[in-house]
């Protein structure tokens, strides 16, 4: 199954790089890589780590119905989750992180992975409400004859089923844990006792981890931090434009901040190669700029996003004594070892 995934992401990657590159003037993009004033990735790293650190206190507040983890605690783990997803594949960090969770403070995985999924479910509808807030711009500026704004509503039409729908799931499984115990125990009657018992456990320990959905006014603060995260993040875009010779408005960039994120949930290569640079770019020609210009910025933005916090994650997991072997199988840590 793992050669499977790596080869259809290899694939798409592959594929996404080919509709990037097709019809490019490579000497054009090299020229403005050239000419970039890469000054301007310093504030634009620095408020994407506000924005990490501020990840870490989302996670802390949805943990703290299992344990209390402080926020400096959660951040070297959060860090290396991230390393994690930029160098393996499937967002294998996302396990990774849980793992390194449970190896330090004894919190279940299956309820880290919970918190993990709510995590992203939040910032699936934030990403998908940068996307409706900016279709009608986006159709001014480009037409409808491009083809490329239907594709987005098709998108943030499907989407926005599937992340709003898992949503309201796990409000009501945080908000009524009981009757969703309950609902549990009768999807898993039907089944042989030896699949029914763990099945049970792993159920019950990722209900805990939904416990805090609780109540209107955590999923309300939950949903808040999401949306500074990805504004913060969205500043770095800003902050990166400033280095090449273009501009565009902060909407046009929480939009493509918005699609670039939607489309690397789809399998790639590690580092999200391809799904991430096609749409950045697609956006930004759609908004009148050079394609080539665009690509220059897209693959800049794309390198700032990936190595700082990569290096960042690298530095935490040695200081930890964590191995390679460890990282790509977080299932074979030793309980001796802490992140």
């Amino acid at each position: 199954m793992k050669r499977w995934h790596m080869a259809v992401g290899l694939l798409i990657s592959a594929f996404f790089l080919y509709l990037a590159l097709r019809g490019l003037h490579l000497e054009r993009v090299w020229a403005a890589l050239r000419g970039a004033r890469y000054i301007w990735l310093l504030p634009g790293v620095a408020v994407y780590f506000v924005g990490l650190y501020l990840r870490a206190w989302r996670w802390h507040y949805l943990l703290r119905p299992l344990q209390a983890v402080a926020t400096r605690e959660l951040f070297p783990i959060v860090t290396i989750g991230y390393m994690g997803n930029n160098i393996f594949p499937a967002r294998a960090g996302e396990v990774l992180r849980a793992v390194l969770l449970q190896r330090r403070r004894g919190v279940p995985v299956s309820a880290s992975l919970a918190t993990i999924l709510v995590e992203r479910v939040y910032d699936g509808v934030v990403m998908l409400g940068f996307v409706f807030l900016n279709l009608p711009e986006l159709a001014r500026v480009a037409g409808a004859s491009s083809g490329f704004v239907g594709d987005l509503q098709t998108l943030a039409l499907w989407g926005s089923g599937a992340f709003v729908g898992a949503l309201a799931v796990f409000l009501l499984a945080g908000m009524f844990p009981a009757r969703a115990e309950a609902l549990l125990m009768q999807v898993l009657r039907p089944l042989p006792e030896r699949w029914r018992a763990p099945l049970r456990r792993v159920g019950v320990s990722f209900l805990e981890g939904l416990r805090g959905l609780g109540s209107p006014r955590e999923a309300w603060m939950i949903f808040i931090t999401s949306v500074a995260i990805w504004l913060l993040e969205t500043a770095k875009y800003w902050f990166v434009m400033h280095a090449f010779a273009f501009r565009v408005p902060f909407f046009a960039l929480m939009l493509m901040n918005g699609v670039v994120n939607l489309a690397t949930t789809l399998p790639s290569a590690p580092g999200y190669v391809g799904t991430f640079d096609t749409p950045g770019i697609a956006v930004l020609a759609a908004y009148g700029v050079d394609k080539a210009l665009a690509a220059a910025y897209t693959l800049t933005l794309h390198a700032a996003l990936w190595l700082p916090v990569t290096a960042l994650g690298a530095y935490y997991a040695v200081q930890a004594g964590l191995h390679w072997h460890e990282l790509a199988r977080p299932q074979h840590l030793s309980p001796k070892e802490r992140p």
